[in-house]
C-alpha cells in the first residue's frame, strides 16, 4: 500500500498501526538493544515500509522514546488499578511494592529507569526535562498528602523521606540485575517492610483516612498518566 494511501486510513486504524509498530519496535528493543535496532528492522518486522513508520514518528529516537513512555505509562496505570481495587494500596510500602513489581516485570522499564547504556544506546544521555518535572511534582504532591494525614513518621522532612525512599527504591532495582526472577514477590516484600519501618508512623489509619487517601493518589495518577499521554503522543490501548 503506499504512503498517500496510509495516510487516508481512520484515526482508530492508525492508532491500532502506531500500537503494532510500538509493539515490534519494544520487542526488538528488548532482544536486541538500541544500538542494533533500525527503522527498518521495525518495518520488516511488521511488513510495511518504513515510509510508514516514519508517519507516525519521525525519527527512530522518536519511537524508541515513545516506547519507553508506553512502557511507563503501562506501569501507573497498573498502580492506579492496585488503588482501585485496595485502599490500602495508597500507603508508601504497599504502593513501593506494586511499583517495583510493576517495573520488574517490564525489562524495557527497568532499563529505561536505570539508564542502562546497553539497552538504551544514546538514549540513556537524552532528558525529558518536562516528563521529570511532572513525576518530581506528582511524588511531592503524593508524598505530602500521606504527610497531612500522619502517615509518615514526623521527625523527617518531607524533602528528606522522598530522597531516602528513592535511594533505597531505586537500590532494590538495580539489584534486581543479579537476582533470580523466582523471588520477585519476595524482595518486593522486603522492600515495602524496609519502606514501612523507615519512613512510616506506627499510629492507627481510619478506613476513611484511606479511602480519602485513595481517592486522591489515584487523581494524582490519572492527572499525570493523561499529561504524559499527550505529550508523547502515545495512542489510547
Amino acid at each position: 500500500m503506499s504512503t498517500s494511501a496510509e495516510r487516508l486510513r481512520s484515526p482508530q486504524q492508525r492508532a491500532e498501526r502506531a500500537v503494532r509498530i510500538l509493539d515490534v519496535a519494544a520487542d526488538l528493543l528488548l532482544r536486541h538493544g538500541y544500538r542494533r535496532v533500525s527503522i527498518d528492522d521495525v518495518a520488516a518486522g511488521l511488513g510495511i515500509g518504513k515510509g510508514t513508520v516514519y508517519l507516525h514518528w519521525k525519527t527512530r529516537e522518536q519511537l524508541f522514546s515513545a516506547v519507553f513512555a508506553r512502557e511507563v505509562l503501562h506501569a501507573m496505570d497498573e498502580l492506579r488499578q492496585a488503588l482501585s481495587q485496595d485502599p490500602r494500596a495508597c500507603l508508601l510500602h504497599n504502593f513501593a511494592r506494586a511499583y517495583f513489581l510493576a517495573i520488574v516485570k517490564r525489562p524495557l522499564l527497568r532499563g529505561f529507569l536505570l539508564d542502562d547504556p546497553d539497552l538504551l544506546g544514546k538514549l540513556a544521555n537524552s532528558v525529558d526535562t518536562a516528563r521529570d518535572d511532572r513525576h518530581g511534582a506528582m511524588a511531592r504532591d503524593y508524598l505530602g498528602l500521606l504527610a497531612d494525614h500522619g502517615i509518615l513518621r514526623d521527625d523527617l522532612r518531607v524533602d528528606e523521606i522522598g530522597y531516602a525512599y528513592q535511594a533505597i527504591f531505586e537500590g532494590f532495582l538495580r539489584a534486581e540485575g543479579a537476582a533470580p526472577a523466582s523471588g520477585q514477590q519476595q524482595r518486593a516484600d522486603l522492600l515495602a517492610r524496609t519502606i514501612q519501618r523507615a519512613f512510616e508512623s506506627e499510629s492507627a489509619i481510619p478506613e476513611t483516612t484511606l479511602h480519602d487517601l485513595a481517592g486522591a493518589t489515584i487523581t494524582l495518577l490519572g492527572n499525570l498518566i493523561d499529561a504524559d499521554r499527550i505529550a508523547s503522543g502515545l495512542p489510547e490501548n
